[in-house]
């Protein structure tokens, strides 16, 4: 099939004069650097150059003369020769770029194609080339349709029976139901990750064949799949339904099931959640509804509750479920005590070799009257006896080292159900009688004090309640997450950062202070302590600290004047920064970033290589974002002289830059402005 032929006769001029130019064009493409200044590899320029001219060459011929004409199951073309992690590299590229068309992902779906994403641009996934997909690339281990909301269930369903080696599927806010479900569960037995968040037509208890429940409850009819697309199965129902209730669970570490269903009983999503949770054991991860609720219930072992639930949806009590994982535990843990056992034996019998051989001949002797092969024996007996006779653990634990969706008065109870965790959201909107959410949260994070290396909480609370729990727990912080939390002029947002010393992505959403701060006061503070005592973050790659507006308000009303030295000591103490998002500031930003760009001037005259610019602030900044601040134009082109990996700014609604201003700054450089 001739998919890259010439478009017709054309002129050697012509073609000659084409060339040159693409030549031109390749060689400034190639003139590019890394994001640290190194040239780039070889491999990366040709996928640049692939990029640069997919539409024009690559997918020309085939989108004018093949695309809407004809349908084909495979397509033999040069992508078909590359290996399938270029591919992917290739799509991906072009998908961040904006320019992955629906002619070019024909082409780019390959048989050595082991990962595809269209999360970025989910409107290319249609019913169509979900069949490709199907068709051609059998061999993908991971598939992300979040956001296609256009595929129908049943095409979900036909396209991942076909596709058995995944480990990782994500169908978030897609038409996801309980058929898609028991597609997964029957033919996806790899499966390490599924996220099927914002599902609305997936009831929690369509979830229950993931853990091994029966695919026939009695409150749906029986399935109604295809039974002669699968391989060593009936094509009679009533014996692929037999089959499929006789999967064993699916070797899931990871499950993200948070808004699904449309106001489901909450009896149903903790009976569900409970049920995963015993019958997953290799959950790590989890994200789902009525999961407070569930740890709790199997914490107290409280299952007489679901019976009704069980019963009529077909799968085992949760009592029988929690026996059974409690079971496999205890041979677990008896087969880990025995390999220590026999380790701590050949150690000792290592030392017992080494000392026979110090030992002196009358020694010998003697040690051989009292038949050391004997005692050797009873030793090892009584060894055997005593780890034999070691009883189980007292609870059942579970391996979840991720946990989202908890709430504050959940978390003092968790310690013994899940020891091992290290990441942990919180989200609740309750209000909790005698004791404050932000004293709950500190306690209940006591447990795992020194090991928690994300934190994320989302409720309207004070951020200086929040400041105990951040000292309980902040040491070991890597990810800090605040959103929805409140501020006043003297939030002690500097004895947060002190608390988190190790941080490197800090987001804080909150709302802005309501009673405004004098001025004076902020200098007279900064007075009274020198700058270089303040608290840094110098593992710091991402900063996000936004405030809530109103959208017809062009200027945030200055509450918090004291917020600009905090961020000069952020700003300055932070050179791996990445990503810096600053919206909506109650302060001024402009004079701030003049102070750090001074301080970046003073660190550049100390150097004649311009390269120490990445250790200093700012200088490894790639996404800028300072929407609905006082920043200026000649300040943002002062960001943009000095550090050449800066990528994308975003300057939308800031009052003190003129349209005319912004078209001259696009003008005089490579990096995206957005204006607004």
């Amino acid at each position: 099939m001739p998919l890259f032929r010439t478009a017709g006769d054309r002129g050697v001029k012509a073609r000659a004069r084409r060339r040159s130019t693409r030549k031109l064009e390749w060689m400034g493409s190639c003139r590019e650097t890394g994001e640290d200044g190194s040239v780039l590899s070889l491999t990366r320029l040709c996928l640049l150059s692939l990029a640069d001219n997919m539409k024009e060459v690559w997918v020309k011929d085939y989108a004018d003369n093949y695309l809407d004409r004809y349908s084909f199951r495979h397509i033999m073309g040069p992508f078909n020769v590359l290996p399938g992690e270029l591919v992917e590299e290739l799509t991906w590229l072009l998908c961040t770029r904006k320019q992955l068309t629906r002619a070019a992902l024909h082409l780019l779906l390959v048989p050595q194609l082991r990962g595809l994403s269209l999360a970025s641009c989910p409107g290319l996934a249609t019913s169509v080339l979900c069949g490709y997909i199907a068709a051609r690339c059998q061999a993908l281990c991971s598939l992300d349709l979040s956001g296609a909301q256009q595929l129908p269930s049943k095409v979900l369903s036909e396209t991942i029976r076909c596709l058995a080696a995944l480990r990782s599927l994500s169908l978030a806010g897609t038409s996801c139901d309980g058929r898609v479900i028991k597609t997964i569960a029957r033919h996806c037995r790899l499966l390490r990750h599924l996220d099927v968040s914002c599902c609305h037509f997936l009831s929690p208890a369509a979830l229950l064949p993931l853990g091994g429940g029966a695919f026939c409850s009695l409150s749906s009819s029986p399935s109604s799949f295809d039974c002669t697309s699968m391989s060593n199965s009936s094509s009679c129902p009533e014996l692929s339904s037999s089959f499929s209730a006789s999967l064993s669970p699916l070797p899931l570490n990871s499950l993200l099931a948070l808004d699904i269903g449309f106001g489901e009983q909450e009896v149903d999503a903790v009976a569900a959640a409970a049920y995963l949770l015993l019958s997953l054991p290799y959950l790590e991860r989890v994200a789902m509804e009525g999961l407070s609720q569930a740890c709790c219930l199997i914490q107290h072992q409280e299952f007489g509750e679901t019976d009704e639930f069980s019963d009529r949806e077909g799968v085992p009590r949760l009592s029988e479920v929690w026996r059974e994982r409690r079971h496999r535990q205890g041979m677990d843990s008896w087969r880990n005590r025995r390999e220590v056992a026999a380790d701590h034996e050949d150690e000792e019998e290592e030392k017992s070799i080494l000392w026979e051989g110090c030992s002196s001949e009358s020694e010998e002797d003697a040690s051989r009257d009292e038949r050391p092969s004997c005692s050797q024996n009873q030793a090892e007996e009584k060894r055997r006896k005593r780890v034999l006779s070691q009883p189980g653990d007292e609870c059942l634990t579970l391996r979840l080292r991720d946990i989202r969706g908890l709430t504050c008065d959940s978390l003092e109870g968790l310690g013994c159900l899940c020891p091992d965790i290290c990441s942990i959201s919180v989200n609740s909107n309750k209000e909790i009688r005698g004791r404050s959410q932000g004293s709950l949260l500190a306690t209940g994070l006591q447990t795992w004090s020194g090991q928690l290396q994300s934190l994320s909480v989302q409720y309207p609370v004070c951020l200086v309640d929040l400041l105990p729990a951040l000292q309980v727990a902040g040491s070991s912080l890597v990810s800090l997450s605040l959103e929805g939390v409140n501020t006043s002029p003297h939030t002690p947002l500097l004895e947060v950062i002190q608390a988190c010393p190790k941080l490197r992505d800090l987001l804080i959403s909150a709302e802005p202070p309501i009673t405004p701060q004098e001025e004076e006061e902020e200098e007279e503070e900064e007075d009274e302590q020198d700058e270089q005592d303040l608290p840094r973050l110098p593992n710091l790659c991402s900063l996000t600290l936004g405030f809530s507006y109103v959208h017809s308000q062009m200027k945030p009303v200055m509450s918090w004047m004291s917020l600009r030295r905090i961020l000069k000591c952020l700003l300055i103490g932070s050179p791996l920064l990445e990503k810096l998002s600053l919206v909506s500031l109650p302060c001024p930003l402009n004079s701030v970033l003049h102070d750090v760009l001074r301080t970046v001037d003073l660190g550049l005259n100390r150097f004649a290589d311009s390269t120490h610019f990445l250790s200093m602030p700012l200088g490894r900044v790639q996404h800028l974002n300072l929407s609905r601040t006082d920043v200026k134009m000649t300040t943002v082109e002062r960001i943009m002289q000095r550090n050449k990996r800066l990528k994308y700014v975003d300057v939308s609604y800031c009052w003190r830059i003129s349209k005319l201003e912004w078209l001259n700054g696009k003008k005089f450089s490579k990096v995206q402005v957005v204006w607004v």
